[in-house]
């Protein structure tokens, strides 16, 4: 029986298990995600061999005895986290005396497909089985001995509390096994990919299966006029190099021209972290000599709208606000876009007319995830505005049901 069959008849199952069935195991493999941290270690250790230090990808490949703590952490947090399941979400009674409910329902089964983050094996994992859901996971070759581990270890939890183990599937790394889930009509019910941007066009160009696009972030921060210039350091200086390998890391600093004089100070903790700068004329002019050199390049057309997931970063200066929303309508990917400023007016302007999933003021988009957001472990960044915006947890792992009860009711 190959893996479509069996986990179609897994996803089945898990109609009968109840919700604390389900904490329980997730509260197990929190448990075991430390007891057997030695060997999901050492198997990590055997992709990161692979992979250059200096390669972005490394820092989303590596794990460790804190990130796996974190990961336990996030699993304990989606057990506590109340079941999306079951909730009716309207009910109506027709003249005739038909009683409609509309209840939320699994999808049923849900296909990731990955890059370089073992951590997604835990993530999708225990999100999926919180909302009913089994899932199949297409990792990359990248990160394939920590996400059999990773695997491994959730199957054994599986099968010690009494749930069908096919509940999770990880798929062989290389195309033909993506392309083969891409196709699986009938077997699978959503895709969702999470990596970079060719991975998500990929996919949705060549799914038969329903996608929901993740994780592409172009992500600016604009400095108003008005914009407070502590918070401006602080607030670029986070977004851009807390983490440079995630959606939500700043790609572009979006500047007033009336502000330029304050750009080597709200640069300068940036030359700390050897962040390279892809500066427009007036912002190069700006910077020279007051950056160092070897880290300051001219802008050219692609230093826009790139999602670098490197220690770089592009500066934009504008005129205006509505330039810059201009500049962000024509780069952004729609992921998280930030605006610095004390003016209620160009906040309420850039909160209507920036389109993207999330809109900050003074806050550092590094935010953008599902635990900050207070949702648990997040399943993906949605960019697209069907179904599901931003960070998707639960709820968006649901779709639903009409149930109709009658009493011998017949149409005319």
């Amino acid at each position: 029986m190959n893996w479509k069959i069996k986990t179609l008849e897994a996803s089945r199952s898990l109609n009968l298990i109840s919700d604390e069935k389900i904490n329980q195991v997730l509260l197990d493999l929190a448990d075991a995600a430390l007891s057997q941290s030695e060997y999901i270690l050492q198997e990590n250790l055997k992709d990161l061999a692979l992979m250059d230090k200096s390669n972005p990808m490394y820092d989303r490949l590596l794990l460790s005895k804190e990130r796996l703590e974190g990961i336990a952490a996030d699993i304990r947090n989606v057990a506590s986290l109340s079941s999306p399941l079951g909730k009716i979400k309207k009910e109506i009674i027709r003249p005739n005396g038909m009683k409609i409910k509309q209840l939320s329902v699994p999808f049923g089964v849900i296909g990731i497909i990955y890059e370089a983050r073992p951590n997604v094996s835990f993530d999708v994992f225990s999100l999926c089985l919180k909302s009913g859901n089994a899932c199949v996971l297409k990792g990359g070759t990248d990160a394939f001995n920590s996400n059999a581990a990773i695997v491994s270890v959730i199957k054994n939890v599986l099968i010690s509390n009494g749930l069908n183990p096919d509940v999770v599937s990880l798929l062989p790394a290389g195309r033909e096994a993506a392309a083969e889930l891409m196709n699986a009509v009938g077997y699978v019910d959503l895709i969702i990919p999470r990596g970079g941007k060719g991975l998500i066009e990929y996919v949705r160009d060549h799914s038969r299966i329903p996608v929901i696009e993740t994780g592409a972030g172009i992500c600016h921060t604009y400095f108003d006029i008005s914009g407070d210039l502590e918070k401006g350091i602080a607030i670029v200086f986070n977004a851009k190099t807390r983490r440079v390998s995630v959606c939500n890391a700043l790609d572009c600093l979006v500047i007033h021209q009336d502000r330029l004089s304050d750009l080597p100070e709200i640069c300068s903790k940036l030359a700390t972290k050897n962040v390279i700068i892809y500066a427009d004329e007036k912002s190069f002019e700006t910077l020279s000599d007051k950056y160092p050199a070897h880290l300051l390049q001219h802008a050219v057309e692609d230093s826009f709208g790139t999602e670098f997931l490197d220690y770089k970063m592009a500066i934009k200066t504008v005129s205006d606000l509505q330039d810059a929303v201009a500049h962000i309508t024509t780069y952004s990917s729609k992921h998280s876009e930030c605006i610095v400023s004390e003016d209620e007016n160009n906040i309420a302007y850039f909160d209507k007319m920036v389109d993207a999933a999330c809109i900050y003021t003074n806050v550092s988009t590094a935010f953008t995830d599902g635990a900050q957001f207070g949702l648990g472990a997040e399943i993906g960044i949605s960019t697209q505005k069907m179904h599901a915006r931003g960070p998707m947890a639960l709820e968006e792992l649901c779709s639903y049901k009409w149930i109709v009860k009658g009493d011998g009711q017949i149409r005319s």
